[in-house]
């Protein structure tokens, strides 16, 4: 019978006070005990609900009623039958408006923990089982990958599960994309990442990295090459700033460049060769799990304050409700309803300042939120030596224009024809934040999944 406790398991965690000052593991994962507690609240519903709440379909109530059997290894092959990074996924993606959100547990109560039990199975597997991918027989087919972060690693685990020989590229000296650049260290450690790329590997996919397509080498050569199709998984990293007097002073980073130095080139260590500012008070500009990221961040590098500022009210926030949580809880302060006017300089062109206006929320615009309208009179100094402009990021243009007849639209991304994410350059497919620009790592891995499929179609493979 199942257990109808109408909450679920709390997540140990490292205190609040501790965590700020450490880059280790926020959340610490479920053990056994708790893990098969956790299980036995799940109904295993025929129907399965929670399943059409997950972009890349795993069958959760077989993964969940394995762990209740102490059936393990099961438990992930059901995961990784789906997921190419299931570690990952039950770290970082936001369960709670997608698989959670349509278990019917949370009716009357809390959802199932999916994402906590997917971390837990799937560490258990990295912890104590060996590699169980094993290169499968050749289909004598040879597609090229570019991008090496979740739709691109995805993309190329479910090409190589067929057979293909599949080479991914990547700009940067270490593969995983977001996940190793982006994504901090105490939410996601970068260990979890490379185990995954191992797997990868032992699948057979081969990952040239330092190769800037669009410079290195063309789409147009890859084909020549031999490649016979083209997945485009290379994200949305391009920043963007608000164009406000200021942004040019020292000590202004855009979220994407303070956070590839503190979680790729390790810039938080005593002995890394990364410079960084350790500023002692640091306004990060945005709502959303990046501008999280980053003001957490700046707290372990030894902020004394750290502010979120950020246009609209907490409601509209779009980062996920438990990294806002965790960000209060380590003392970051929130300046909700407030929008930077200028960045202040000293005699240096150092930030020593930022004015900002506070605001109010009118009429609903395009996107359904309400729109918010300056304050006439309300403008403030705050006191600061460091800013992170968190408010966004498009699609790097490299390829798009490097690569003749594939179509962008108005905001960069890549224009596909359907789902299976097809361009207008026959044999060249796309997915991820390069065609939607910036969103989760679930919805990149599924559209990783949907042009492997198309791709394979394509091949006749």
């Amino acid at each position: 019978m199942p257990d109808m406790s109408p909450k679920k398991h709390e997540m140990p965690s490292q205190e609040a006070k501790v965590r700020a000052r450490n880059f280790d593991e926020v959340a610490l994962g479920y053990d056994y005990e708790i893990a098969k507690a956790e299980a036995a609240r799940c109904l295993n519903c025929k129907n399965k609900p929670c399943v059409s709440g997950c972009p890349v379909h795993i069958d959760i109530p077989a993964f969940i009623h394995a762990v209740c059997e102490d059936r393990l290894e099961d438990a992930y092959g059901v995961l990784s039958a789906s997921s190419s990074l299931p570690a990952v996924c039950g770290r970082v993606c936001p369960q709670e408006s997608q698989c959670e959100a349509k278990c019917v547990r949370g009716i009357k109560g809390e959802p199932v923990g999916i994402g906590r039990l997917e971390r837990f199975v799937a560490d258990e597997h990295l912890k104590h089982g060996e590699i169980t991918a094993e290169k499968p027989k050749s289909c004598n087919h040879k597609a090229a990958v570019i991008g090496a972060g979740p739709s691109g690693l995805t993309c190329a685990g479910d090409l190589a599960k067929a057979g293909c020989d599949v080479t991914v590229f990547d700009a940067l000296h270490v593969a995983g994309g977001v996940l190793v650049y982006g994504i901090p260290q105490f939410r996601l450690p970068k260990e979890i990442v490379q185990k995954e790329i191992v797997n990868l590997e032992a699948l057979g996919v081969t990952f040239m990295t330092n190769t800037v397509v669009g410079k290195s080498i063309s789409i147009d050569e890859l084909f020549e090459e031999g490649f016979e199709t083209v997945f485009i998984g290379t994200g949305a990293g391009l920043p963007r700033f608000m164009g406000i007097p200021g942004e040019n002073l020292k000590g202004v980073y855009s979220a994407n460049e303070f956070l590839t130095r503190v979680n790729l080139m390790k810039a938080y260590k005593e002995n890394s060769d990364t410079p960084i500012k350790r500023a002692k008070r640091v306004a990060v500009v945005g709502g959303g799990n990046v501008a999280m990221d980053a003001a957490r961040c700046a707290m372990r590098l030894g902020a004394e304050k750290v502010y979120i500022v950020y246009r609209r009210s907490e409601e509209e926030m779009p980062a996920r409700r438990e990294e806002v949580e965790h960000a209060k809880e380590e003392g970051i302060e929130f300046l909700n309803l407030n929008n930077p006017l200028e960045i202040l300089s000293d005699e240096h062109k150092n930030v020593r300042g930022m004015r900002v206006i506070k605001m109010a929320l009118g009429e609903p615009d395009a996107s359904g939120r309400r729109r918010p309208v300056e304050i006439e009179g309300s403008e403030y100094d705050l006191e600061l030596d460091s800013v992170v402009m968190a408010i966004g990021t498009s699609p790097n243009p490299l390829i798009r224009t490097t690569t003749p007849g594939l179509e962008a639209n108005k905001h960069g991304c890549i224009v596909t024809k359907d789902e299976s994410g097809l361009t207008s350059r026959d044999g060249v497919f796309a997915g991820g934040d390069a065609v939607t620009g910036a969103a989760t790592v679930i919805l990149a891995m599924g559209a990783g999944k949907a042009a492997a499929k198309a791709m394979l179609e394509y091949m006749g493979v």
